[in-house]
Protein backbone atom coordinates (compact mmCIF):
# COMPACT_ATOMS: atom_id res chain seq x y z
CA UNK A 1 0.00 0.00 0.00
CA UNK A 2 1.21 3.57 -0.50
CA UNK A 3 1.46 5.35 2.34
CA UNK A 4 -1.14 7.90 2.39
CA UNK A 5 -1.04 9.36 5.99
CA UNK A 6 0.14 12.49 5.04
CA UNK A 7 -0.74 13.75 1.86
CA UNK A 8 1.29 17.31 0.60
CA UNK A 9 1.60 18.70 -2.51
CA UNK A 10 3.95 16.78 -4.73
CA UNK A 11 1.59 13.69 -4.47
CA UNK A 12 -1.25 15.37 -5.98
CA UNK A 13 0.96 17.13 -8.19
CA UNK A 14 2.51 13.92 -9.52
CA UNK A 15 -0.88 12.19 -9.89
CA UNK A 16 -1.59 15.04 -12.61
CA UNK A 17 2.06 15.13 -14.06
CA UNK A 18 1.87 11.22 -14.62
CA UNK A 19 -1.79 10.94 -16.02
CA UNK A 20 -0.59 14.11 -18.42
CA UNK A 21 2.73 11.91 -19.10
CA UNK A 22 0.24 9.13 -20.79
CA UNK A 23 1.22 6.58 -17.80
CA UNK A 24 -2.02 5.01 -16.65
CA UNK A 25 -2.49 5.01 -12.31
CA UNK A 26 -1.54 1.58 -10.89
CA UNK A 27 -5.64 -0.58 -10.03
CA UNK A 28 -4.04 0.06 -6.09
CA UNK A 29 -3.80 3.74 -6.51
CA UNK A 30 -7.41 4.42 -8.47
CA UNK A 31 -9.49 2.02 -5.88
CA UNK A 32 -7.64 4.36 -2.92
CA UNK A 33 -8.33 7.22 -4.78
CA UNK A 34 -12.38 6.15 -4.00
CA UNK A 35 -12.20 4.78 -0.90
CA UNK A 36 -9.29 6.51 0.94
CA UNK A 37 -10.26 9.61 3.33
CA UNK A 38 -6.43 10.90 3.63
CA UNK A 39 -6.62 11.09 0.02
CA UNK A 40 -8.28 15.18 0.48
CA UNK A 41 -11.01 16.34 -2.25
CA UNK A 42 -10.23 19.49 -2.73
CA UNK A 43 -6.46 18.75 -4.25
CA UNK A 44 -7.78 15.96 -5.75
CA UNK A 45 -10.16 17.97 -7.48
CA UNK A 46 -7.22 20.79 -8.53
CA UNK A 47 -5.08 17.98 -9.68
CA UNK A 48 -7.93 16.58 -11.99
CA UNK A 49 -8.89 19.94 -13.12
CA UNK A 50 -4.74 20.02 -14.07
CA UNK A 51 -5.63 17.41 -16.74
CA UNK A 52 -8.69 18.35 -17.48
CA UNK A 53 -7.73 21.82 -18.22
CA UNK A 54 -4.59 20.66 -20.27
CA UNK A 55 -6.61 18.57 -22.86
CA UNK A 56 -10.15 20.58 -22.81
CA UNK A 57 -9.27 23.82 -21.63
CA UNK A 58 -12.38 25.82 -19.14
CA UNK A 59 -14.92 24.95 -21.92
CA UNK A 60 -18.31 22.69 -21.02
CA UNK A 61 -19.91 20.77 -23.94
CA UNK A 62 -23.94 20.63 -23.90
CA UNK A 63 -25.27 17.72 -25.24
CA UNK A 64 -29.05 16.82 -25.83
CA UNK A 65 -30.72 14.01 -25.25
CA UNK A 66 -33.75 13.14 -28.22
CA UNK A 67 -35.79 10.04 -26.57
CA UNK A 68 -36.08 9.22 -29.67
CA UNK A 69 -38.57 5.57 -29.06
CA UNK A 70 -39.12 5.04 -25.50
CA UNK A 71 -40.12 2.20 -23.87
CA UNK A 72 -41.60 -1.58 -25.42
CA UNK A 73 -37.33 -2.76 -24.73
CA UNK A 74 -37.00 -6.94 -24.78
CA UNK A 75 -33.87 -6.29 -22.43
CA UNK A 76 -33.97 -6.52 -18.56
CA UNK A 77 -31.44 -3.94 -17.35
CA UNK A 78 -32.44 -3.80 -13.89
CA UNK A 79 -31.72 0.07 -13.79
CA UNK A 80 -33.61 0.84 -16.60
CA UNK A 81 -37.19 3.00 -16.84
CA UNK A 82 -37.73 0.97 -20.26
CA UNK A 83 -36.83 -2.20 -19.59
CA UNK A 84 -39.35 -5.14 -20.24
CA UNK A 85 -39.20 -6.02 -16.00
CA UNK A 86 -40.00 -2.36 -15.14
CA UNK A 87 -42.97 -0.97 -13.76
CA UNK A 88 -42.15 2.66 -14.11
CA UNK A 89 -45.27 4.60 -15.21
CA UNK A 90 -43.30 6.21 -18.48
CA UNK A 91 -45.03 7.59 -21.79
CA UNK A 92 -44.55 4.77 -24.30
CA UNK A 93 -44.07 5.32 -28.00
CA UNK A 94 -42.51 3.78 -30.75
CA UNK A 95 -39.73 5.72 -33.22
CA UNK A 96 -40.58 9.56 -33.52
CA UNK A 97 -41.27 10.55 -37.14
CA UNK A 98 -38.13 12.00 -39.26
CA UNK A 99 -39.98 15.43 -39.00
CA UNK A 100 -40.52 15.00 -35.62
CA UNK A 101 -36.64 14.31 -34.75
CA UNK A 102 -35.17 16.76 -37.36
CA UNK A 103 -37.30 19.73 -35.38
CA UNK A 104 -36.03 18.34 -32.03
CA UNK A 105 -32.54 18.98 -33.69
CA UNK A 106 -33.54 22.18 -34.50
CA UNK A 107 -34.43 22.85 -31.20
CA UNK A 108 -31.23 21.58 -29.32
CA UNK A 109 -29.25 23.92 -31.70
CA UNK A 110 -30.92 26.62 -30.89
CA UNK A 111 -30.85 25.91 -26.98
CA UNK A 112 -26.92 25.82 -27.50
CA UNK A 113 -26.52 22.35 -28.16
CA UNK A 114 -22.67 20.99 -28.71
CA UNK A 115 -23.74 17.44 -29.56
CA UNK A 116 -27.05 15.97 -30.09
CA UNK A 117 -28.11 12.22 -28.82
CA UNK A 118 -30.70 10.45 -30.62
CA UNK A 119 -31.47 7.35 -28.28
CA UNK A 120 -33.39 4.04 -29.61
CA UNK A 121 -35.35 1.64 -27.03
CA UNK A 122 -34.52 -2.11 -27.76
CA UNK A 123 -31.92 -4.51 -28.60
CA UNK A 124 -30.53 -3.08 -31.46
CA UNK A 125 -31.70 -2.13 -35.07
CA UNK A 126 -32.76 -4.37 -38.03
CA UNK A 127 -31.23 -3.51 -41.59
CA UNK A 128 -34.30 -1.36 -42.18
CA UNK A 129 -34.15 0.76 -39.06
CA UNK A 130 -30.20 1.08 -39.73
CA UNK A 131 -30.53 2.34 -42.79
CA UNK A 132 -33.26 4.68 -41.66
CA UNK A 133 -30.75 5.99 -38.30
CA UNK A 134 -28.99 6.58 -41.54
CA UNK A 135 -30.71 8.86 -43.54
CA UNK A 136 -31.66 10.75 -40.28
CA UNK A 137 -27.94 11.61 -39.53
CA UNK A 138 -27.30 12.77 -43.24
CA UNK A 139 -30.29 14.91 -42.70
CA UNK A 140 -29.33 16.40 -39.42
CA UNK A 141 -25.54 17.26 -40.48
CA UNK A 142 -26.58 19.00 -43.62
CA UNK A 143 -28.91 21.14 -41.64
CA UNK A 144 -27.17 21.97 -38.19
CA UNK A 145 -23.23 22.59 -37.33
CA UNK A 146 -24.51 19.81 -34.59
CA UNK A 147 -22.41 16.67 -33.42
CA UNK A 148 -24.60 13.73 -33.53
CA UNK A 149 -24.53 10.73 -31.25
CA UNK A 150 -26.80 7.45 -31.78
CA UNK A 151 -27.48 5.20 -29.20
CA UNK A 152 -29.30 2.32 -30.82
CA UNK A 153 -28.46 -0.87 -28.62
CA UNK A 154 -26.09 -4.02 -30.16
CA UNK A 155 -24.45 -3.78 -33.47
CA UNK A 156 -22.67 -5.63 -35.88
CA UNK A 157 -19.71 -4.30 -38.66
CA UNK A 158 -22.49 -4.55 -41.29
CA UNK A 159 -24.81 -1.63 -39.13
CA UNK A 160 -22.02 -0.10 -37.96
CA UNK A 161 -20.07 0.75 -41.42
CA UNK A 162 -24.20 2.23 -42.62
CA UNK A 163 -23.74 4.40 -39.62
CA UNK A 164 -20.38 5.98 -40.26
CA UNK A 165 -20.91 6.15 -43.72
CA UNK A 166 -23.75 8.44 -42.99
CA UNK A 167 -21.44 10.66 -41.20
CA UNK A 168 -22.60 9.79 -37.53
CA UNK A 169 -20.09 11.13 -35.21
CA UNK A 170 -20.44 8.86 -32.41
CA UNK A 171 -22.14 5.80 -31.09
CA UNK A 172 -22.77 5.42 -28.01
CA UNK A 173 -23.06 2.06 -25.73
CA UNK A 174 -22.44 1.97 -21.98
CA UNK A 175 -20.36 -0.61 -20.43
CA UNK A 176 -22.41 0.36 -17.56
CA UNK A 177 -20.52 -2.10 -14.89
CA UNK A 178 -17.95 -4.74 -15.22
CA UNK A 179 -17.74 -7.89 -16.42
CA UNK A 180 -17.92 -9.53 -13.25
CA UNK A 181 -20.66 -7.64 -12.27
CA UNK A 182 -22.83 -7.84 -15.31
CA UNK A 183 -24.88 -10.89 -14.92
CA UNK A 184 -26.09 -9.05 -11.74
CA UNK A 185 -27.71 -6.41 -13.38
CA UNK A 186 -28.77 -7.68 -16.77
CA UNK A 187 -29.17 -11.76 -17.70
CA UNK A 188 -31.07 -10.89 -21.54
CA UNK A 189 -27.35 -9.92 -23.01
CA UNK A 190 -23.77 -9.85 -21.82
CA UNK A 191 -20.92 -7.58 -21.06
CA UNK A 192 -19.05 -9.06 -24.60
CA UNK A 193 -22.17 -8.03 -26.58
CA UNK A 194 -21.78 -4.76 -25.55
CA UNK A 195 -17.84 -4.88 -25.64
CA UNK A 196 -18.31 -6.22 -29.29
CA UNK A 197 -21.03 -3.34 -30.26
CA UNK A 198 -17.74 -0.90 -29.50
CA UNK A 199 -15.13 -3.37 -31.13
CA UNK A 200 -17.40 -3.21 -34.23
CA UNK A 201 -18.03 0.60 -33.99
CA UNK A 202 -13.98 1.13 -33.72
CA UNK A 203 -12.94 -0.64 -36.62
CA UNK A 204 -15.56 0.87 -39.06
CA UNK A 205 -13.97 4.14 -37.87
CA UNK A 206 -16.78 5.44 -35.25
CA UNK A 207 -15.65 7.26 -31.98
CA UNK A 208 -17.23 5.25 -29.13
CA UNK A 209 -19.36 7.03 -26.30
CA UNK A 210 -19.03 4.91 -23.65
CA UNK A 211 -19.62 4.99 -19.95
CA UNK A 212 -21.00 3.66 -16.37
CA UNK A 213 -23.46 3.70 -13.67
CA UNK A 214 -22.04 4.10 -10.14
CA UNK A 215 -24.28 2.96 -7.56
CA UNK A 216 -25.30 -0.41 -8.08
CA UNK A 217 -23.78 -2.64 -5.80
CA UNK A 218 -20.60 -2.78 -7.34
CA UNK A 219 -17.30 -2.47 -5.32
CA UNK A 220 -14.72 0.15 -5.74
CA UNK A 221 -12.76 -2.35 -8.12
CA UNK A 222 -15.11 -2.56 -10.88
CA UNK A 223 -15.25 1.22 -11.43
CA UNK A 224 -11.57 0.90 -11.81
CA UNK A 225 -11.79 -1.82 -14.15
CA UNK A 226 -14.35 -0.41 -16.33
CA UNK A 227 -11.69 2.81 -16.18
CA UNK A 228 -9.23 0.53 -17.28
CA UNK A 229 -11.00 -1.03 -20.07
CA UNK A 230 -12.36 2.51 -21.43
CA UNK A 231 -8.87 3.25 -21.76
CA UNK A 232 -7.83 0.50 -23.38
CA UNK A 233 -10.75 0.68 -25.94
CA UNK A 234 -9.54 4.59 -26.77
CA UNK A 235 -13.47 5.82 -26.03
CA UNK A 236 -13.76 9.18 -26.79
CA UNK A 237 -16.52 10.21 -24.63
CA UNK A 238 -17.15 8.61 -21.13
CA UNK A 239 -20.66 9.51 -19.70
CA UNK A 240 -20.27 8.81 -15.87
CA UNK A 241 -23.66 7.94 -14.34
CA UNK A 242 -25.21 7.68 -10.87
CA UNK A 243 -27.47 5.78 -10.25
CA UNK A 244 -31.04 6.94 -9.93
CA UNK A 245 -34.07 5.49 -7.67
CA UNK A 246 -37.10 5.01 -9.63
CA UNK A 247 -39.67 2.62 -7.58
CA UNK A 248 -40.76 -0.02 -10.09
CA UNK A 249 -37.16 -0.77 -11.59
CA UNK A 250 -35.73 -3.92 -10.60
CA UNK A 251 -32.50 -2.51 -9.08
CA UNK A 252 -34.25 0.77 -7.01
CA UNK A 253 -31.46 1.70 -3.71
CA UNK A 254 -28.42 3.49 -5.05
CA UNK A 255 -25.55 2.58 -3.10
CA UNK A 256 -22.82 4.53 -1.25
CA UNK A 257 -23.23 7.50 -3.55
CA UNK A 258 -22.70 10.44 -1.64
CA UNK A 259 -21.47 13.97 -3.21
CA UNK A 260 -17.77 13.40 -2.11
CA UNK A 261 -17.47 9.83 -3.27
CA UNK A 262 -19.29 10.72 -6.75
CA UNK A 263 -16.41 13.32 -7.28
CA UNK A 264 -14.08 11.25 -7.09
CA UNK A 265 -15.29 9.32 -9.28
CA UNK A 266 -15.27 11.45 -11.78
CA UNK A 267 -11.71 12.31 -10.87
CA UNK A 268 -10.15 8.32 -11.07
CA UNK A 269 -11.48 8.66 -14.69
CA UNK A 270 -9.69 11.11 -15.43
CA UNK A 271 -6.59 10.57 -14.52
CA UNK A 272 -7.35 7.33 -15.92
CA UNK A 273 -8.42 8.89 -19.47
CA UNK A 274 -6.73 12.18 -19.96
CA UNK A 275 -7.64 13.18 -23.07
CA UNK A 276 -11.52 11.59 -22.90
CA UNK A 277 -14.44 13.96 -22.75
CA UNK A 278 -15.38 13.27 -19.30
CA UNK A 279 -19.26 13.44 -18.95
CA UNK A 280 -20.72 14.17 -15.50
CA UNK A 281 -24.57 12.49 -16.55
CA UNK A 282 -27.52 10.57 -14.99
CA UNK A 283 -28.02 11.71 -11.25
CA UNK A 284 -25.67 14.59 -11.39
CA UNK A 285 -27.99 17.03 -9.85
CA UNK A 286 -29.51 14.45 -7.34
CA UNK A 287 -26.16 12.63 -6.15
CA UNK A 288 -23.66 16.16 -6.25
CA UNK A 289 -26.34 17.73 -4.54
CA UNK A 290 -24.94 21.58 -3.72
CA UNK A 291 -21.63 20.22 -4.84
CA UNK A 292 -23.12 19.77 -8.23
CA UNK A 293 -20.71 22.83 -9.46
CA UNK A 294 -17.36 20.70 -8.24
CA UNK A 295 -18.26 18.51 -11.33
CA UNK A 296 -16.83 20.61 -13.76
CA UNK A 297 -13.71 20.09 -12.59
CA UNK A 298 -13.10 17.11 -13.44
CA UNK A 299 -15.92 16.69 -16.05
CA UNK A 300 -15.98 18.61 -19.48
CA UNK A 301 -19.55 17.88 -20.49
CA UNK A 302 -22.92 17.39 -19.47
CA UNK A 303 -26.58 16.99 -20.52
CA UNK A 304 -29.33 19.37 -20.66
CA UNK A 305 -33.23 19.11 -20.41
CA UNK A 306 -32.55 15.64 -18.65
CA UNK A 307 -31.96 12.80 -19.25
CA UNK A 308 -33.89 9.55 -20.84
CA UNK A 309 -36.68 9.24 -18.86
CA UNK A 310 -35.60 11.44 -16.28
CA UNK A 311 -35.90 15.51 -15.28
CA UNK A 312 -33.15 17.32 -15.16
CA UNK A 313 -32.71 21.10 -13.60
CA UNK A 314 -33.98 23.80 -15.64
CA UNK A 315 -31.77 24.79 -18.15
CA UNK A 316 -31.08 28.35 -17.28
CA UNK A 317 -30.02 27.20 -13.44
CA UNK A 318 -27.55 24.84 -15.22
CA UNK A 319 -26.19 27.17 -17.46
CA UNK A 320 -25.80 29.96 -14.82
CA UNK A 321 -24.12 27.42 -13.27
CA UNK A 322 -21.12 27.01 -16.13
CA UNK A 323 -21.07 30.52 -16.76
CA UNK A 324 -20.91 31.60 -12.78
CA UNK A 325 -18.24 28.92 -12.16
CA UNK A 326 -16.11 31.10 -15.13
CA UNK A 327 -16.43 28.02 -17.55
CA UNK A 328 -16.95 28.68 -21.40
CA UNK A 329 -19.94 26.99 -23.13
CA UNK A 330 -18.93 25.37 -26.28
CA UNK A 331 -21.48 26.96 -28.56
CA UNK A 332 -22.46 29.62 -31.40
CA UNK A 333 -24.37 31.72 -28.78
CA UNK A 334 -23.44 33.12 -26.07
CA UNK A 335 -23.87 32.16 -22.46
CA UNK A 336 -25.50 35.33 -21.94
CA UNK A 337 -27.77 34.33 -24.97
CA UNK A 338 -28.58 31.22 -23.56
CA UNK A 339 -29.40 31.66 -19.99
CA UNK A 340 -32.01 34.61 -21.24
CA UNK A 341 -33.78 31.93 -23.63
CA UNK A 342 -33.48 29.40 -21.05
CA UNK A 343 -34.80 31.85 -18.78
CA UNK A 344 -37.76 32.78 -21.32
CA UNK A 345 -38.95 28.96 -22.18
CA UNK A 346 -39.12 28.21 -18.42
CA UNK A 347 -41.02 31.37 -17.27
CA UNK A 348 -43.48 30.15 -20.79
CA UNK A 349 -43.51 26.85 -19.53
CA UNK A 350 -43.70 27.70 -15.99
CA UNK A 351 -40.64 24.94 -15.56
CA UNK A 352 -39.52 24.63 -11.96
CA UNK A 353 -36.15 22.62 -11.16
CA UNK A 354 -36.36 19.21 -10.60
CA UNK A 355 -36.88 18.34 -6.53
CA UNK A 356 -33.60 16.64 -6.05
CA UNK A 357 -34.86 15.11 -2.93
CA UNK A 358 -37.29 13.26 -4.35
CA UNK A 359 -36.85 10.08 -6.44
CA UNK A 360 -39.57 10.11 -9.37
CA UNK A 361 -38.94 13.05 -11.49
CA UNK A 362 -40.40 11.41 -14.88
CA UNK A 363 -40.59 13.34 -17.67
CA UNK A 364 -43.92 14.21 -19.28
CA UNK A 365 -44.81 13.09 -22.40
CA UNK A 366 -44.77 17.19 -23.06
CA UNK A 367 -40.99 16.78 -22.20
CA UNK A 368 -40.17 14.03 -24.35
CA UNK A 369 -42.19 15.29 -27.23
CA UNK A 370 -41.65 19.18 -27.03
CA UNK A 371 -41.71 19.60 -30.74
CA UNK A 372 -45.51 17.95 -31.10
Amino acid sequence: MIDLLVMDSPFYDSLAATSLGGIAPTSELCEQILTDPTIELLPLLNAAFTVRKAHWGKTVQVHILNNAANGKCPEDCSYCTQAKTSEVDIEEYPMKSAAEILAEAKRAYENGAFRYCMVFSGRGPSKRRADQLAALVRQIKQTYPLEVCVSAGLLDDDKAKVLAEAGLDRLNHNLNTSEEHYAEICTTHTYRDRLETLKAAKRNGLETCSGLIAGMGEPASDLVEIATTLRELDAESIPVNFLLPFEGNDLVEPQGLTPEYCLRVLCMFRFMNPAAEIRCSAGREFHLRSLEVMSLYAANSLFLQGYLNAKGSASNRTYQMISDAGFEIVSEFSAESLVAKAEEESARAAEQPVDIGGANAIKSLEELRPTQ
